[in-house]
């Protein structure tokens, strides 16, 4: 019986290490180590600043938000234009990543009474996510969708801005305005809002999760901005929400899940790297960093983010991006790293530019004169 006691005894505590061992790997590999990051950050590092890509035809409209996907053996580019009344999306064409023709709205100003009417900034949906991979836009329920924030009321991101989606049965490499669902998927007035997002709803990226890892197949990454004591002086974080089936939207429990606690931590991009999940975003107004620039942080589980503690990916450095640098849309391919982001001189003009992992040259491409008023600012 002594006999038969110990081994019992030894494989209860042979059971209890593993258990131990592996709760303390599981919850070890919520944080990703120092050395992995280094290596994701060496893997996505632009240091050759090629220039701008895009810029308005005039003084009046201010390019934003980039977005690049695949199609057709060619790529296309959604981005923003802000012309005073509010946000259009846009679509832009490219054969090469750096020469890029303008091609035509894609989601409207409309004369109408709609939620939306003045504002709709968005943001393709459901892109291939793999680093180096297709980059092209899949397809759910035969349609291809998007994401954006619109608002009624007219100006810079004015009055109450929500979340809703977007979608097409046609070809998105053709500018054509999308259908719209009519009515916001989550907003700041919601009754089961959050502390953090009581305020204004901005930038969303939603990627489709097909392992359900986290117990849905969309997964929306989104800023916003609250306070839990006065939501109007709030910083803007980056938060998450779920859904089954691309139209109703619900929060996730444990939000935010990256915060500064103060300016901006916004506007996510996300890519998996092996088995990393790689968040690109851009950060501004900081406690102890000014400015905008443009950061990353990493994951195992689309949950817990460890972020990046060295250089940052994009600041300012040329006339063309010296007042800000940042937004980040980030591919791969053929063996050279894109990192597309808006730029912002001191004129206050803005435009899309490109930063890339070899030198490839320096565009020709140029803002118009800035108006004489702001011309000696720059």
């Amino acid at each position: 019986m002594r006999y038969l006691t110990a081994i019992k005894s030894q494989i209860l505590a042979a059971a209890l290490i593993i258990t131990v061992t592996t709760a303390w790997a599981q919850t070890a590999k919520k944080e990703v180590a120092d050395n992995v990051m280094q290596k994701i950050y060496e893997e996505v590092k632009t240091p050759f600043k090629y220039g701008m890509v895009l810029t308005p035809a005039d003084n009046s409209q201010k390019m934003d938000c980039p977005t690049v996907f695949r199609k057709n053996n060619q790529w296309y580019m959604t981005y923003l234009i802000f012309n005073g009344r509010g946000y259009e999306t846009w679509l832009a064409n490219s054969k090469d990543l750096l020469n890029w023709k303008q091609l035509g709205r894609i989601m409207s100003f409309s004369d109408t009474t709609d939620w939306d009417s003045n504002q709709k900034a968005g943001y393709p949906a459901l892109q291939d996510t793999k680093w180096g991979g297709n980059y092209e836009l899949q397809k759910y329920q035969n349609k291809y969708w998007m994401s954006y924030f619109g608002g009624h009321d007219r100006g810079y991101e004015k009055g109450l801005l929500s979340i809703s989606v977007a979608f097409t049965e046609k070809d998105p490499s053709v500018a054509h305005e999308w259908q719209r669902l009519g009515k916001p998927v989550l907003m700041a007035t919601d009754s089961n809002v959050q502390w953090w997002d009581n305020h204004t709803l901005y930038k969303e990226t939603v990627i489709w999760d097909k392992t359900n890892s986290l117990g849905h197949p969309f997964i929306m990454y989104y800023n916003a901005n609250g306070d839990s004591v006065n939501k109007k002086r709030g910083a803007e974080r980056i938060g998450m929400a779920f859904s089954d089936d691309m139209v109703t939207w619900k929060r996730a429990e444990k939000n935010p899940i990256l915060n500064h606690n103060i300016g901006i931590t916004g506007d996510p991009y996300l890519q998996k790297i092996g088995d990393v999940w790689v968040m690109f975003y851009f950060g501004a107004f900081w406690k102890d960093k000014g400015g905008a620039f443009n950061r990353f942080a990493c994951s195992y589980d689309l949950t817990n983010w460890t972020e990046w503690k060295g250089d940052d990916l994009i600041q300012s450095s040329e006339p063309y991006d010296n007042m800000f640098a940042h937004k980040s849309c980030v591919i791969k391919y053929e063996g050279v790293v894109y990192h597309f982001y808006c730029a912002v001189n001191k004129a206050d003009q803005r435009g899309i530019a490109v930063a890339t992992s070899k030198d490839m040259g320096k565009s020709l491409v140029s803002f118009v004169a800035p108006p004489p008023s702001k011309a000696k600012k720059n």
